[in-house]
C-alpha cells in the first residue's frame, strides 16, 4: 500500500534533502512537497482545505523560522510560524488521522548540563527562537497521540543558509576568520536526518512521542569549522574565541549534545559521527 506524505518546507535544507533522496523511490512513498506559497501553515483555514481536498498518511513538518538572532527582533513572526503554524497542523492530522513528524531543536535546552540531554530532560530555551520551537512541541503534545518530534541539531546540507556554507564562502573573501570555540554541540548532515525520517515512516512505528537525532561525535563551532576547512583543502587561518568575544542577539547553549539512544534503539540504526558525514557533504 502507498502512504502518502506531505512534506512542508520544501524550500528549505530538509525538504530539498528530501526531495532530493526520495522524490523518485520504490519504497511504497508517494510525497507531496509544499512550499510557504503552496501551503502556509500560519493560515488555519488554509491548512484545513489543503488536508480536506488531499489525504495523507504523514505530515513531514519541516517548516520553520530558523534565524535564530534575527528572531530577537522579530518574535511575533518566530512565534507564528514556530508555534502556530505546528498548532494548525496538528489539528488537521487529529481530525484526518495524519501521523504528524515534526522537526525541533537542541535549542530547546539551556545548555547547563555537562552530560547528554536526553528526551526527558527539562527544556530551559534561551532565546527566542528556542522558546518558539518548545511551545509548538508542548502544543503537538497535547494536542495530538500520533505524532514524532525529532529534535536535531547544527543542521548543515549543500542547500540554503547553514555553518558550512557560510565558513567556505566566507574563506573564499578573508585571510582569517574567528569561529566560537566553547559552544559544544553535534553537526547533523540533512541527508543523514532525511534516511531516518523516511525509515521512521517506511517502518510503520506506533513509539509516538519525542527524540534526539544528530550525528554522532562532539564538537565546538571551532572544531567544525577547522574540519570543513581541513576536509576542503581550503587554506585559512582559523582563530578560537569565546562566545563571550563575539557579540549576537540571541544568548546559545554552551552545551548542547544530544543522547541518541532512544532513536538508535528504536529503529535499529547506527548513526554516522559528524566528521564522516561532512567529508560525504563536501563531495556533492
Amino acid at each position: 500500500m502507498i502512504k502518502k506524505v506531505l512534506v512542508t518546507g520544501a524550500n528549505g535544507q530538509l525538504g530539498k534533502t528530501i526531495k532530493e533522496l526520495y522524490e523518485v523511490n520504490d519504497l511504497g512513498l508517494e510525497f507531496i512537497f509544499v512550499s510557504k506559497e503552496d501551503l502556509d501553515i500560519t493560515n488555519s483555514n488554509h491548512v484545513n482545505s489543503f488536508f480536506d481536498s488531499h489525504k495523507f498518511d504523514y505530515c513531514l513538518n519541516s517548516a520553520a523560522y530558523t534565524n535564530v538572532d534575527l528572531a530577537e527582533s522579530e518574535p511575533d513572526l518566530a512565534r507564528k510560524i514556530n508555534e502556530l503554524g505546528p498548532i494548525n497542523l496538528a489539528k488537521a492530522c487529529k481530525k484526518q488521522d495524519v501521523v504528524l513528524i515534526h522537526l525541533s531543536t537542541d535549542f530547546v535546552f539551556d545548555g547547563n548540563k555537562s552530560s547528554f540531554y536526553n528526551e526527558s530532560d527539562k527544556p530551559n530555551p534561551l532565546n527566542v527562537y528556542g522558546k518558539s520551537k518548545l511551545k509548538g512541541e508542548i502544543a503537538i503534545s497535547e494536542l495530538l497521540e500520533k505524532y514524532f518530534v525529532i529534535r536535531t541539531s547544527w543542521l548543515y546540507s549543500k542547500f540554503g543558509n547553514n555553518f558550512m556554507k557560510t565558513m567556505l564562502k566566507l574563506a573564499a573573501k578573508n585571510n582569517e576568520i574567528k569561529v566560537v570555540c566553547n559552544q559544544v554541540g553535534s553537526p547533523t548532515y540533512a541527508a543523514d536526518l532525511a534516511n531516518v525520517l523516511i525509515k521512521l515512516i517506511i517502518s510503520d512505528k506506533k513509539s509516538y512521542g519525542i527524540y534526539h537525532y544528530s550525528n554522532e561525535g562532539i564538537a565546538s563551532w571551532y572544531d567544525f569549522a577547522k574540519a570543513i576547512f581541513e576536509e576542503s583543502h581550503t587554506e585559512i587561518k582559523l582563530i578560537p574565541i569565546k562566545q563571550e568575544e563575539y557579540y549576537s542577539p540571541a544568548k546559545r547553549p554552551s552545551f548542547s549534545v544530544l543522547d541518541k539512544s532512544k532513536i538508535k534503539k528504536e529503529l535499529g540504526i547506527e548513526i554516522h559521527h559528524w566528521r564522516d558525514s561532512l567529508k560525504e557533504a563536501l563531495l556533492c
